[in-house]
C-alpha cells in the first residue's frame, strides 16, 4: 500500500534553527475518532506480546482513541495526569500491559505511540532461520533473534524541536505536521481533529527519532528559507490575493513531490491491529531499499480509506541495512549460499557482514572463524 493523504492540506513550512514543520490541515476533521494523551510519567514499562515473550522500554506518554459507530462527534479527553492510590516504590517502578494495543473500555483503545510501530520492526523474523542449517548456532535455533535491540533519542534530545514546538502558532484547522531536520524527514504526525491536535502539539518532543536524525540536528547549520517572490505585475489586492493563492499550490506541490517523495512514494507492507468501528489501526514497513529513505509507522484508517492517524518513525542506515540483511535471509528460506548469491556477496562476505549488522550470535563460532580465515 502508499500512504494516502487525501483531505489533507499542505501549508506554508516553519523554520527554527535546523528544524522546519511543514503544518497539515484538514478541509474536513473527521469527528467520528478522536485522540487524547494518557501520560505515564517517568516510569519504565513491560509489555506483554505474547508466551514468554517481553517487550521492554521506556515510554513516556500513550494515546487513547475514542470512536463511535455512528460517526456522531465525542470530544477530546485532554491531557491526563494521574497518581496511584500508592506512593511509589523506591527506585524503578514496572507497569504491565497486556499488549501493545488494549481496549480498556467499549470504544476506547489504549496504544503506545509508535511502538506499534516499532514493535513490527523488531519482530521481523523474530523466530530466526526456519530451516536449520549447519551454519546457525544453537541459540539461533532455539531462540531466533532474541533480545533485538534498537536504539533511540527523545525528541526533547533532538537540538530545536523543543523551541520550534514552542514558538510556532498552530493553524486553524491544523490536523498535523511533517517534521524535517536539516531537511530530512523526521517524522509524519497525523490525527483526526484539531482539538485533537491543539492537545497532542507538544507530544512530538515525547516520541522517538532515530540516530540520523539526532545527529543531523547537533550538526547542521539552519535550515534554508523558501521566500515567496510576487510577480512585478501585482497592482490590487486582488492581484496579491492570486498570487498568494498561487504561491501556496506551487510549495504545496514541491514539497508533496519532493521533500515527501520518500514517504509518500513508496510502498508499505502493513499488517493490521485491531479494528475499532469504522477504524482500523495498522503498522506498515517499508521495503528496506539501501540507501533509499526507510520509515516505519502505524496509522488508523477509515472505512472509506482516509487517514485518520499516522506517526513515523525512520530508520537509520544501520536499521535498514538489518531489515534488508533479515528480509533477504527469509525470502531464501536462511540458506547462507543462496542468499549471498542474491546479494551478490560470497558466502563468507555475507556472514561477515551479518555479524557487522549485529547478527554475529547466530552464527556458529567454527563457522565465522572460517568465514574471517577467508
Amino acid at each position: 500500500m502508499e500512504l494516502d493523504l487525501t483531505g489533507l492540506t499542505t501549508r506554508a513550512a516553519q523554520v527554527w534553527g535546523g528544524v522546519r514543520l511543514v503544518p497539515l490541515t484538514r478541509d474536513e476533521p473527521i469527528t467520528g475518532l478522536r485522540l487524547h494523551d494518557r501520560v505515564y510519567g517517568d516510569d519504565p514499562a513491560l509489555v506483554d506480546v505474547g508466551p514468554r515473550t517481553y517487550y521492554a522500554s521506556y515510554i513516556p506518554h500513550g494515546f487513547v482513541a475514542t470512536w463511535t459507530d455512528d460517526d456522531t462527534p465525542v470530544a477530546t479527553y485532554g491531557t491526563q495526569l494521574e497518581r496511584g492510590a500508592e506512593p511509589p516504590a523506591h527506585g524503578m517502578r514496572l507497569r504491565f500491559h497486556r499488549r501493545m494495543a488494549r481496549r480498556v473500555e467499549r470504544n476506547r483503545l489504549r496504544f503506545l505511540p509508535l511502538h506499534v510501530a516499532v514493535e513490527g520492526y523488531l519482530a521481523l523474523h523474530f523466530g530466526g532461520p526456519e530451516v536449520v542449517w549447519e551454519e546457525w548456532s544453537q541459540r539461533a535455533v532455539r531462540r531466533g533473534l532474541s533480545p533485538r535491540v534498537e536504539e533511540a533519542y527523545a525528541g526533547a534530545e533532538v537540538e530545536g524541536l523543543a523551541d520550534a514546538l514552542k514558538h510556532f502558532e498552530i493553524h486553524p484547522g491544523q490536523c498535523g505536521v511533517l517534521v524535517y531536520v536539516a531537511d530530512a524527514l523526521a517524522a509524519a504526525f497525523v490525527v483526526p481533529h484539531p482539538d485533537d491536535y491543539r492537545a497532542l502539539h507538544t507530544t512530538l518532543v515525547q516520541d522517538m527519532y532515530g540516530e540520523l536524525i539526532h545527529y543531523y540536528a547537533t550538526l547542521t547549520t539552519p535550515a534554508p528559507r523558501f521566500d515567496v517572490r510576487l510577480p512585478d505585475d501585482v497592482a490590487s489586492l486582488a492581484d496579491l490575493r492570486a498570487a498568494a493563492v498561487r504561491e501556496q499550490a506551487e510549495w504545496a506541490r514541491f514539497h508533496d513531490l519532493t521533500m515527501a517523495a520518500g514517504l509518500l512514494g513508496e510502498s508499505y507492507a502493513t499488517s493490521r491491529v485491531y479494528r475499532m468501528g469504522d477504524y482500523t489501526l495498522s503498522r506498515f514497513l517499508p521495503k528496506f531499499g539501501l540507501k533509499e529513505e526507510n520509515h516505519i509507522g502505524e496509522l488508523i484508517t477509515a472505512r472509506d480509506g482516509r487517514t485518520a492517524y499516522l506517526k513515523t518513525f525512520r530508520l537509520s542506515e544501520a536499521q535498514i541495512r538489518r531489515g534488508h540483511l533479515l528480509t533477504i535471509l527469509a525470502a531464501h528460506d536462511w540458506h547462507l549460499a543462496t542468499a549471498a548469491t542474491a546479494l551478490r556477496l560470497t558466502e563468507s562476505q555475507l556472514g561477515l557482514r551479518l555479524q557487522t549488522a549485529g547478527f554475529g550470535a547466530l552464527l556458529r563460532e567454527d563457522v565465522l572463524a572460517r568465514y574471517r580465515a577467508g
